[in-house]
């Protein structure tokens, strides 16, 4: 048998689920994903020891990326939801992109917000709204009455709170470095935002309306972790090679080889 057997191994499990055309795109998506993940490493093992911290993030996020894409492409994954409009018909639910969401999103405010000088107890804050916006969206999802509606509604609230940090509170305080830093956080910063704000318009047309099918829902959602996960640390590494890591004044109690390398002789990366 050639082509995508995916769904034919790994039958839907509702009426309305992916084509064999979303399976392929979502392969795409894992290809690059994966890619990506590759070259992240590639850029950390060749970076010193005690400057990777960014790296290491962006290796997490990859992983999590590539196997949630892996899954989705596969088929699995997902639960069947009997849809509140449009048809009594079930409609694929995917609590893995959740997850994926769950691990990533607080990862990527905290590669912003270190750079600003947040207090750790509003870096968690924040962090831990951003994963509560993926919960409640997830629980509005497995929801079939119009009470999906105030999950949806408080995630919403919760992602104003994390715009509210990272555009307004955050850059209040002080910089690491405010001459080289500031600039590439407004640019990572306002990147970010502009991405997160079509995700609740994807959940509202998608799980929430009922109003696209399964596999356009895969391809709008599967744009926009590429440009989150992929996109955003491509941009925050070209960024982060024209800035000296020292500046960010990071330290630990620990010694690693290369931290004081980092610290006394400030390396251009």
């Amino acid at each position: 048998m050639a082509g995508n057997q995916a769904i034919n191994v790994n039958p839907p499990n509702a009426q309305e689920h992916i084509s064999t055309n979303g399976s392929d795109w979502l392969w795409a998506a894992f290809s690059i994903q994966a890619f990506s993940l590759l070259a992240a490493f590639v850029a950390m093992v060749a970076r010193p020891r005690g400057t990777r911290l960014f790296h290491n993030i962006a290796l997490v996020v990859l992983a999590t990326s590539s196997v949630a894409y892996f899954s989705m492409a596969s088929d699995l994954g997902a639960t069947g939801i009997e849809s509140e409009f449009r048809t009594d018909a079930t409609r694929q639910i995917w609590y893995v992109r959740y997850i994926q969401w769950v691990i990533n999103w607080p990862l990527l405010v905290l590669s912003c917000l270190l750079a600003t000088g947040l207090s750790l107890s509003d870096i968690l804050t924040t962090m831990f709204m951003i994963v509560f916006v993926a919960v409640t969206w997830l629980v509005g999802a497995l929801v079939h009455t119009s009470y999906k509606w105030g999950y949806f509604v408080f995630g919403l609230v919760g992602l104003i709170f994390v715009w509210f940090q990272l555009l307004v509170h955050a850059p209040q305080t002080n910089f690491a470095s405010p001459t080289t830093i500031s600039k590439p956080y407004w640019l990572g910063t306002t990147y970010l935002f502009f991405i997160l704000l079509t995700y609740p318009i994807c959940w509202g047309c998608s799980e929430g309306g009922n109003v696209i099918t399964v596999t356009s829902e895969m391809i709008w959602y599967g744009i926009l972790d590429i440009c989150v996960g992929p996109g955003f640390f491509l941009l925050f590494f070209l960024n982060l090679r024209k800035i000296d890591y020292a500046a960010f004044g990071f330290q630990s109690g620990k010694w690693v080889e290369g931290a004081a390398v980092a610290s006394s002789e400030k390396p251009h990366v």
